[in-house]
């Protein structure tokens, strides 16, 4: 099992939810940090619990889906703390609506934040990652690709298109230093169906405040467990770590009844 004690580690979207416990549980292992989040005012909230930690901390804003910024960004934490040793393209946003009734720049802004994001991470930092000598790419999917939400369909689709980017990067960079984990939460609680912007819920006429109030009420994990999870899933080099009971049970019924589940959880969602 790998010993992080004075990696360096890049984690995006560490403002709040499982990036804000990821870069706290990674502090307790004696990382030093490069988070970053468009949120400056809640990125500076945990820079200050990271303040217990004897680690080394730098904190910016970033915009995952601005391409060259996000390469700019690469290098300043390069020339920060002259190499880095993991990468965890955590950020993400989600838009509740249907494909039919969505906007075009609705989708776009989904996938710009949750695939472009960790297309931008990956790409801007893989050849400095493969100059080390163990390295990890970290890329959050989501149990929305194993089996798909109704009324989440860019998100769904976002999360689909990083598990094809990692299992192609898994096969071309087998052999060399790099490991690269595709990571699969189930319900976790956190604020994502606060944050998100909000069209339909996935029942008829479901506020979203109702829609939060019932993922509160089904997400399985707490952000804590989960950033333990997905640490322990880099200590030991794993290709695919789930996060939650709930997520054990979607890979399961994806495997054993592909078509039957997507049926089965579109009905459950909007009955």
């Amino acid at each position: 099992m790998r010993n992080l004690k004075d990696n360096v580690v890049v984690v995006t979207g560490a403002a709040s939810g499982i990036g804000r416990e990821l870069a706290i549980e990674l502090a307790k292992k004696g990382c030093h940090l490069a988070i970053s989040d468009v949120n400056e005012a809640e990125l500076q909230q945990t820079v200050e619990l990271l303040k217990v930690y004897e680690v080394k901390v730098k904190a910016d804003k970033l915009n995952v889906a601005d391409k060259d910024g996000f390469f700019q960004y690469a290098e300043e934490v390069i020339a920060h703390f002259g190499h880095v040793d993991r990468v965890i393209n955590n950020a993400g946003r989600s838009v509740a609506d249907a494909f039919v009734t969505g906007t075009v720049e609705d989708f776009k802004m989904v996938m710009d934040v949750n695939f472009w994001g960790a297309f931008h991470g990956t790409k801007a930092f893989l050849p400095h990652l493969m100059e080390r000598p163990d390295a990890t790419i970290v890329n959050v999917s989501s149990v929305n690709a194993l089996i798909p939400f109704p009324n989440q369909s860019s998100y769904n689709v976002s999360k689909y298109a990083i598990c094809g980017m990692n299992e192609s990067l898994q096969q071309e960079l087998n052999g060399t230093s790099v490991k690269v984990i595709s990571v699969f939460p189930g319900g976790v609680k956190t604020n994502i169906v606060n944050n998100s912007k909000f069209v339909r819920g996935p029942k008829e006429g479901m506020s979203q405040e109702e829609s939060a109030a019932l993922f509160k009420k089904v997400a399985m994990t707490s952000a804590p467990r989960a950033a333990r999870i997905i640490v322990r899933g880099i200590r030991r080099g794993k290709k695919r770590v789930k996060v939650g009971p709930d997520a054990y049970l979607f890979d399961f019924l994806k495997r054993l009844a592909p078509k039957f589940s997507v049926w089965l959880i579109g009905k459950l969602a909007s009955a």
